[in-house]
């Protein structure tokens, strides 16, 4: 989310310490090894709001992107579906001098880290003016403001182009329009009809993204067109869909409502 404003069946056993998660590196040097430092399940009964361990909410509406939905903190919006997943449902309704709801929740002030393997696994909605994301914001966002805290977006998607997703930074001077963006197609299938894996593997050198361990992008500090890095301090989780704004445009005729992302579970490992 730009801002001034297949995969193993479900649920495997939780590890502490990870085998390497991608094969061997050139010349047959080991990949490293992770160890998990945070996770959220989402088990629980249907109905039930996200731990408040783990996430806040973010209530209100258009957080710089011109969206048109109202984020709220209603289970109707944001909670556990019963089945080990966090459903974020976007409706139509009028609420709050809005025309549509939906939930934007995060993880700052809870949990927030530098480096390592953040990952989820997700099934997206579909439809024109839908934006769902998997995102990060540097944890000095409330001091420093957007872009200078830095933003990597995990994962975000265009409700109408459901086979694409995008892996993005945003910092001073690449931001906005000018990130610095990577695409991954998925091969013959849509997102909306399965879950997959997004993740991201971030290093004191740089960043890569992965779609179920497809390696599609990568970012480092020379790559920003001179722009500051400004991926050297604590980030924190955001996990959100938008209806309409700048980058996908309003709903249209063709867009049903309800339309829900289910994330089964979002985990962070450290680097060995």
């Amino acid at each position: 989310m730009t801002r001034p404003a297949g995969i193993p069946t479900r649920r495997p056993a939780l590890p502490i310490l990870l085998l390497p998660l991608l094969p061997t590196g050139c010349g047959g040097d080991p990949e490293p090894t992770w160890t998990m430092v945070w996770s959220d399940e989402f088990e629980g009964p249907a109905g039930q709001l996200p731990g408040a361990a783990n996430w806040a909410f973010d209530i209100g509406t258009d957080w710089g992107n011109a969206q048109l939905e109202y984020d709220t903190d209603r289970p109707e919006n944001v909670s556990l579906d019963g089945n080990g997943n966090l459903a974020i449902t976007a409706r139509e309704e009028s609420y709050m001098g809005s025309d549509y709801t939906s939930g934007r929740i995060k993880t700052l002030g809870l949990f927030e880290h530098a480096y390592g393997r953040f990952e989820a696994r997700i099934r997206l909605p579909a439809g024109q003016g839908i934006w769902p994301a998997f995102w990060m914001l540097g944890n000095d966002f409330p001091t420093a403001g957007w872009p200078e805290c830095g933003e990597i977006d995990v994962m975000e998607y265009r409700g109408q182009e459901p086979s694409v997703v995008i892996g993005t930074v945003h910092g001073p001077g690449y931001s906005g329009g000018a990130g610095v963006t990577g695409r991954y197609t998925l091969p013959g299938a849509r997102f909306d009809t399965d879950f997959h894996v997004f993740a991201i593997e971030w290093t004191e050198d740089g960043i890569r993204w992965f779609v179920d361990g497809d390696h599609y992008h990568s970012v480092d500090p020379g790559n920003t067109g001179g722009g500051k890095w400004v991926f050297d301090h604590p980030f924190f989780i955001l996990l959100n869909v938008a209806v309409g704004g700048h980058f996908v445009g309003p709903p249209d005729a063709s867009t049903n409502f309800p339309q829900s992302m289910l994330v089964d579970w979002v985990r962070v490992y450290r680097r060995e």
